[in-house]
């Protein structure tokens, strides 16, 4: 018999698709469907196959688990050591978030560059005024920094708008479609004084924290923007907010930020060239996110039953899927 944990959020639907893996797979399941915050430290603590977040401290290194499946792409909380034992398998969700968070980060570049956050804050002081001229992704140069799943579904919308894409990534290897340049992470500075638009979808690892420095946003054209949409340390409020008021960028938008929930006292709020939403691009805001989610769950369960090789495997060295 084996023990299965689904924390996660799952209708009569998805749980008989996991109950039909186990008997198609001729494995005797026991199956406890709950939340993570609702999982209790005994559920976890019996089960050999895990999906959801659930707390890192409730894992406590159980010798029982095989998988953990997460549903998410970051797998930050559980690289600690002493939280997941050495023969349990962690994977993450990668590829089921490209959709909707290249689609809220470009909806962002589109309002930055439309100075649509300028009219907005124009309708909202009943002010009928002129922002003067905006700019256009058609011959526009777009830098990705960060080519997974969201990096590349972004510069696919990009590019069908006309702009030229360069994608940056911590290895080299064949330019990916829908990508005109490739360059290496560490000749990001070559490129950045050519950027119209800078997109960040950078994870969270020792190399990333604070990448963006004051020296980097000095280096970029007074009127390119600058979307974050990967890891909030990526860059500092202090750094970032600089780069604004100097007019060393023109616009900026973030998803993420150095410190969440940001403190409403926070300077950043108030700023009128930055565009700003708590951590909603990716989530469960989009159905696709959900549906990647199980898609992936479901079919590493059933190679994990069937003895087969599972995908989405996380990288012990960087965080992020191998």
């Amino acid at each position: 018999m084996k023990n299965i944990l689904i924390a996660l959020e799952t209708g009569e639907k998805e749980k008989e698709a996991f109950r039909r893996a186990a008997q198609d797979a001729g494995v005797e399941c026991a199956f406890v469907f709950t939340t993570p915050a609702a999982a209790t430290e005994e559920e976890i603590a019996q089960a050999c196959f895990i999906v959801g977040n659930v707390p890192p401290k409730k894992i406590a290194a159980s010798e029982k688990l095989d998988v953990l499946q997460l549903f998410s792409a970051g797998a930050d909380p559980y690289m600690p050591k002493g939280v997941l034992a050495e023969k349990t398998v962690l994977c993450n969700a990668t590829g089921a978030y490209g959709q909707a968070v290249s689609e809220h980060a470009f909806a962002m570049t589109l309002m930055l560059i439309k100075k649509l956050h300028l009219y907005r804050s124009s309708q909202l002081q009943c002010r009928w005024e002129d922002h003067g001229m905006v700019t256009s992704l058609a011959g526009a140069t777009v830098l990705i920094v960060g080519l997974g799943d969201i990096g590349l579904s972004y510069a696919r919308l990009v590019k069908a708008m006309g702009a030229k894409v360069i994608g940056v990534k911590r290895r080299g290897g064949p330019c990916p479609e829908g990508v005109d340049e490739l360059v290496l992470t560490e000749d990001i500075d070559r490129v950045l004084p050519q950027a119209d638009v800078v997109m960040s979808v950078l994870p969270n690892t020792k190399e990333t924290v604070y990448f963006y420095t004051a020296e980097r946003f000095g280096m970029m054209k007074p009127g390119a923007v600058f979307v974050n949409c990967g890891r909030g340390n990526a860059v500092s409020h202090e750094v970032l907010l600089q780069a604004l008021r100097n007019g060393e960028i023109a616009g900026a938008a973030i998803d993420v930020c150095e410190t969440e929930p940001l403190p409403a006292d926070s300077p950043l709020w108030r700023e009128e060239k930055l565009v700003i939403t708590p951590h909603v691009a990716g989530n469960f805001h989009h159905a696709s996110i959900y549906e990647g989610i199980i898609g992936i769950a479901l079919e590493n369960f059933k190679n994990y039953l069937a003895g087969k090789p599972l995908g989405n495997v996380v990288d012990p060295a960087t965080g992020y899927k191998r």
